[in-house]
């Protein structure tokens, strides 16, 4: 993880009797005051409308790795970003967000189920005929089509727009191995249709439906939805599977390298400042010396310093080898 935060305003505190131990596990009940949470761990504003502010995030990428990017951008190609976990992939793409002023990120966290239906749009049949039925009961008008259609994250990234937006495809190797295949054609050709939608007479040629943004419903023409512009595609991998030839070509490729202890020197200073940096030489020695390829990552750090900065013994029993253990293996 290659993303800074701002400076943390909070830090693990004392509660009652002096200790830092919110939970002393033995059954007397306490109510005691939570401390603030890491920065990375508090959950983002909720607007009246319901959608959530876009937390700020800071990023420390190398020059010759922002190029790359940069000519993601330039060749609108969508940007292939592999890497061990923890170096900072998703996080590249609310960087890119905030830093070209691009709104709120769109998110398709890919899983073994997920195909690219989901991705565009989801017609809901099932609601819009017991809405029919309900409506026709007590003699009133039928819900428009629109309310039952609601584009996904890919299908809002298409949308008709002066900027583009980011889509961030969130771990694509997890899903079919049939799936970068399915996304070549929409890629390559910036649209896709909606039957349901193309079937209506002239006099329902443009709907109104919902979007993968909240309370934010988009018009759509005979059915077709199609961009001017093409999103900014931002596309994680773990490397747990090869995609196939034809859509590598069609990507640019990132591949971020695990920080260095001057980098994490770094990270650690945009999350904390630089005062923090005084005491946890013993910390990075520890964590560079357990750190082998993926075996650990940048956030495990921070949460590590995160907990000496607020006076917890880091060094007692296994509370250490707890916050830096190994991702892989058997649990």
């Amino acid at each position: 993880m290659t993303a800074a935060e701002p400076a943390a305003t909070g830090h693990p505190t004392s509660s009652g009797g002096g200790s830092w131990r919110l939970f002393q596990g033995d059954g007397a009940i306490r109510p005691v005051a939570f401390p603030p949470a890491p920065p990375w761990r508090r959950l983002r504003a909720e607007e009246p409308d319901g959608s959530r502010t876009e937390r700020h995030h800071p990023y420390l990428i190398d020059p010759d790795d922002a190029d790359i990017v940069n000519a993601a951008l330039h060749l609108r190609r969508p940007l292939l970003v592999t890497g061990h976990p923890g170096t900072g992939k998703s996080s590249l793409a609310h960087a890119i967000a905030h830093e070209l002023a691009l709104g709120r990120i769109l998110h398709w966290p890919v899983n073994s189920r997920s195909t690219l239906q989901d991705a565009l749009y989801h017609y809901d049949a099932i609601g819009r005929l017991r809405e029919a039925n309900l409506r026709r009961d007590a003699d009133s008008s039928e819900p428009g089509i629109g309310q039952y259609i609601r584009l996904g994250p890919l299908g809002t990234a298409l949308l008709d727009r002066e900027r583009p937006r980011v889509l961030l495809i969130d771990e694509l190797d997890k899903g079919d191995v049939d799936l970068p295949n399915d996304l070549l054609t929409v890629f390559e050709e910036g649209e896709f249709e909606i039957p349901e939608l193309s079937r209506l007479p002239e006099e329902h040629s443009t709907v109104h439906v919902r979007t993968y943004d909240p309370d934010t419903p988009a018009p759509v023409h005979r059915g077709r939805v199609r961009c001017p512009e093409f999103p900014v595609v931002v596309i994680t991998s773990n490397g747990e599977r090869e995609f196939p030839p034809a859509f590598l070509r069609r990507c640019v490729r990132l591949d971020l390298p695990e920080p260095d202890e001057e980098r994490l020197r770094d990270i650690v200073a945009a999350h904390f400042g630089r005062e923090a940096l005084r005491d946890i030489d013993d910390l990075l020695e520890e964590f560079l010396g357990r750190r082998a390829p993926g075996e650990l990552a940048t956030d495990q750090l921070l949460n590590a310093v995160f907990l000496r900065k607020g006076g917890i013994d880091l060094d007692a029993g296994r509370l250490l080898d707890a916050v830096l253990h190994q991702l892989g293996g058997a649990v």
